[in-house]
């Protein structure tokens, strides 16, 4: 290497190590440190000994959890503070009688958003802390439960004494819930409280199935429309919808039914459009069989079938302010969940899509509205990236990367990352490559200011 452009090179590293500096500290000294607390339960009595509910969410489910856990410890009159794992403090945990976490893990083992940085705290010895630990995951996965059990083993490092072994729950599997449930007595919860139950599903039509990517080398993707069979709910963006993927009747009215577990999409749809829009890719598995959810409704289901549905809030995903500059990231099906936020974003807005898919001839999904959205002033910018069209950044991280000192401007007003998609493969190189434009630290900063969302799957 010359010594010129060594001298380039070195000059380079030291104006992107400057900028990451500044924007640390103007991360930092604007926006506050997220204390997230569920407005409608009143904040622990600070002079009697504290009970945790602590919480690692990255779909809502754990967070739901935690509320009904926080609820019943503070119906029997137990002092209980209800906080995500992320933001609660050594001398919170040190100072408490108890706590009991409930923890989801991602993918292959994966903690959600976050939460991993518990972990690697240097916590005091917690000799005194009495705790109890739910475990959310999905046992088709090699690593079941994976960060539960590493929260699990942390927490005896530390001294700290399990009442209970660890309950693990498979998607959402009701026997091991109300087990849990039946626990909390140890931590002050009576005992005749009634027994948890899974919100029931809605009686939903299948309204309208669109094939998107018609000739696509991919699996065939679908618009999927589903329409109430009652009164629509309400609901905001970043919202799940919850499916029962078999026929629906038994479950509807009050009859047996198999036990199939749910599965989640993420919702493209506002209440205004009356109804609930879903981008679905049909899953082929191995021995030429469908996914369960995907089969059912891309394949299965007939146009005009019952479908049993329940909708759920998920506040990792929910939107900020329409003053807040958006930065929205996905690839494929992710397409859905970016849909919600733009379609809610008054026109105007500072909204930045940057979105991937293979093939600009057969997989350009949502095409024609995402051309509306530039036409009608809802996207300021737009970048498509096509993975198999050779010209350009081939990935989303790619195009990223080309845009950083942009990236770094729109976070710098304040702007928020929202990534929706694949989680194996596009997300962690967005989430390393974010890292490397704008600091890891700072980048954790932005998640505990709610300022990077994912709904990855």
């Amino acid at each position: 290497m010359d010594v010129e452009f060594q001298q380039f090179a070195w000059a380079g590293a030291a104006i992107s190590a400057w900028a990451a500096l500044t924007l640390g500290i103007y991360i930092r000294t604007r926006f506050q440190r997220r204390e997230a607390e569920p407005a409608d339960m009143p904040v622990a009595d600070t002079n009697e000994p504290v009970t945790l509910v602590l919480w690692a969410s990255q779909t809502g489910f754990a967070e739901d959890l935690a509320l009904r856990t926080g609820r019943a410890l503070r119906d029997a009159g137990v002092n209980t503070r209800i906080l995500p794992i992320a933001t609660v403090t050594n001398d919170q945990i040190a100072g408490a009688k108890s706590a009991l976490i409930i923890a989801s893990t991602t993918g292959e083992g994966d903690a959600p958003d976050g939460a991993e940085r518990f972990l690697q705290r240097d916590l005091p010895a917690l000799y005194g802390l009495e705790y109890a630990l739910l475990a959310l995951g999905d046992s088709s996965y090699a690593h079941y439960c994976g960060f539960g059990h590493k929260l699990d083993h942390f927490l005896r490092a530390k001294g700290a004494h399990p009442l209970t072994d660890l309950v693990e729950v498979d998607n959402g599997d009701v026997g091991a819930l109300h087990h849990w449930q039946q626990q909390l007595w140890l931590f002050g919860a009576s005992r005749s409280e009634p027994d948890w139950a899974p919100p029931e599903y809605g009686a939903w039509r299948l309204a309208r199935r669109d094939h998107l990517n018609p000739g696509s080398a991919g699996k065939p993707v679908w618009h999927i429309r589903l329409e109430p069979q009652g009164d629509l709910p309400e609901w905001i963006p970043g919202a799940i919808a919850e499916i029962y993927p078999g026929p629906a009747d038994p479950i509807l009215t009050g009859g047996q039914a198999p036990s199939l577990p749910h599965r989640e999409y993420s919702i493209a749809s506002l209440p205004s459009d009356g109804g609930v829009e879903l981008v679905v890719r049909l899953r082929e598995l191995e021995d030429g069989t469908f996914g369960l959810g995907s089969g059912w409704l891309c394949d299965q289901a007939p146009v005009g079938a019952p479908i049993g549905m329940r909708l759920r809030a998920n506040s990792g995903f929910a939107p900020p302010s329409d003053e807040t500059p958006m930065i929205l990231v996905g690839n494929g099906t992710g397409i859905a969940g970016l849909r919600a936020h733009i379609k809610a974003r008054p026109a105007g807005t500072r909204n930045w899509l940057i979105f991937g898919e293979r093939n600009s001839a057969h997989d350009s999904l949502l095409g024609n509205e995402i051309a509306e959205w530039i036409a009608s002033g809802h996207l300021e910018r737009c970048d498509l990236v096509f993975s198999r069209d050779g010209e350009g950044p081939r990935y989303v991280a790619d195009q990223i990367e080309a845009a950083a000192e942009e990236v770094m401007s729109w976070v710098m007003a304040g702007g928020a990352i929202f990534v929706c998609g694949s989680l194996s493969g596009m997300a962690g190189d967005v989430d390393t490559t974010l890292a490397r434009i704008l600091d890891r630290e700072n980048l954790d900063d932005l998640i505990d200011q709610g300022r990077y969302r994912r709904d990855v799957y």
